[in-house]
C-alpha cells in the first residue's frame, strides 16, 4: 500500500479563491475590507516568518491587514491599552497576538483582555468554553486545518475511532472536541500514556501533534489509516520534518499529510477565513455554523 499524500498547498489556494469572493461581497455591501491587526512584541524570528506569511495571504484575498510591532520592553500596562483600542476599533475586525511573548508579559493578560468577538484565532477563554459547549466559536487555526483537510478528503467522521497524540490547547484539547461534535470516538494520547502502540493502532485517523520528529512509524499505524501530521520539527542538517516517519508511514497509511506541505498551509488560511467571519458577525450576518449536536 502507498499512501495517498494531501496536497495542503493546493488546498489552501482553493480556499483562497473562495475567500476572494467571499470578501469581495463583503466590500460591495459594507464599502470597506475586512481589517485585520497582528500584535508582535519583540523580535521573536518564528513570529516575524509568521507574520510575514499571514500579510500575505490577507493581501491576496483582499483583507487589510497591518503589523503592530511594539518593542520587547513594552510592558503590560501599554500592550493592554493598545488591545482595548484594538477592541473598540471598527475598521478592526480580528486580532492576533504573536506568540511567544517576552518573559515579563503574561499570555493570561492577552487572552484575556481581546474582544471574544475579534478572537479569530480562538485563543479566549469564551472562545474555549464555547468550543467545549458546542456552541458556535472562533477555533484555533491549527486544529481547524485538521478538521477541514478531513472534510474536504471526505474522510468518514461519525462513528470513526480518532487517536490524537499530543493535548497541547491549541491543538490535541481543541481537536478533540472537534471531532467529538462530529460523532467521532476520541482518544488522546500524552507522555504519561500506556500501550501506545495498542491504542494507536486501533486507530481509523491517527492525528501526530507531539513536536517530536519522526516519532511515529509504521508500528504505530493501522493499515490503510489515514495519518495527520501536525508537528514541524527543524533538522540539524537544516529543513523540517513532522512527527510523522513519511517514508515508512506512506507504505502503511491509506491517507498521509506531508510535513512540509501538508497542514501547514492551511492553517493561516484558516486564520483568514475566521477573519472574514468576524468581519460579517461584526456587520450583524451570522456566519459560524452550528456544531452538530452531540448524542449519546
Amino acid at each position: 500500500m502507498t499512501a495517498t499524500l494531501v496536497d495542503g498547498r493546493a488546498m489552501g489556494n482553493a480556499i483562497r479563491v473562495e475567500l476572494r469572493e467571499e470578501v469581495k461581497r463583503y466590500v460591495q455591501e459594507r464599502g470597506q475590507a475586512p481589517g485585520l491587526v497582528i500584535v508582535r512584541v519583540g523580535g521573536d524570528a518564528a513570529s516575524g516568518v509568521y507574520s510575514k506569511a499571514i500579510l500575505r495571504i490577507a493581501n491576496d484575498i483582499g483583507v487589510t491587514a497591518r503589523l503592530e510591532q511594539l518593542p520587547a520592553l513594552t510592558s503590560s500596562d501599554e500592550l493592554r491599552s493598545l488591545l482595548l483600542h484594538l477592541n473598540a476599533d471598527d475598521a478592526t475586525q480580528g486580532i492576533i497576538v504573536q506568540m511567544p511573548l517576552p518573559g515579563h508579559l503574561a499570555q493570561k493578560m492577552v487572552v484575556d483582555t481581546i474582544a471574544p468577538e475579534k478572537d479569530i484565532d480562538g485563543i479566549s477563554p469564551q472562545s474555549a468554553g464555547n468550543l467545549f459547549l458546542g456552541v458556535p466559536s472562533f477555533l484555533p487555526s491549527t486544529a481547524a486545518a485538521v478538521v477541514e483537510i478531513l472534510e474536504r478528503m471526505h474522510i468518514p467522521l461519525e462513528g470513526k475511532r480518532v487517536v490524537i497524540l499530543g493535548r497541547s490547547n491549541v491543538v490535541g484539547k481543541p481537536l478533540s472536541l472537534m471531532l467529538l461534535q462530529k460523532h467521532a470516538t476520541v482518544t488522546i494520547c500524552h507522555s504519561h500514556t500506556q500501550n501506545l502502540r495498542e491504542l494507536t493502532q486501533q486507530a481509523d485517523i491517527l492525528v501526530a501533534a507531539v513536536g517530536r520528529a519522526r516519532m511515529v512509524t509504521a508500528e504505530l499505524v493501522r493499515p490503510g489509516a489515514t495519518v495527520i501530521d501536525v508537528g514541524i520539527n527543524a533538522l540539524p542538517e537544516g529543513g523540517i520534518t513532522g512527527d510523522v516517519d513519511m517514508g515508512s508511514v506512506s507504505l502503511v497509511a491509506g491517507l498521509l499529510t506531508p510535513t512540509p506541505g501538508g497542514v501547514g498551509p492551511l492553517t493561516n488560511v484558516m486564520l483568514l477565513k475566521q477573519c472574514v467571519q468576524a468581519a460579517w458577525l461584526h456587520a450583524g450576518r451570522e456566519t459560524l455554523q452550528d456544531p452538530i449536536e452531540a448524542e449519546a
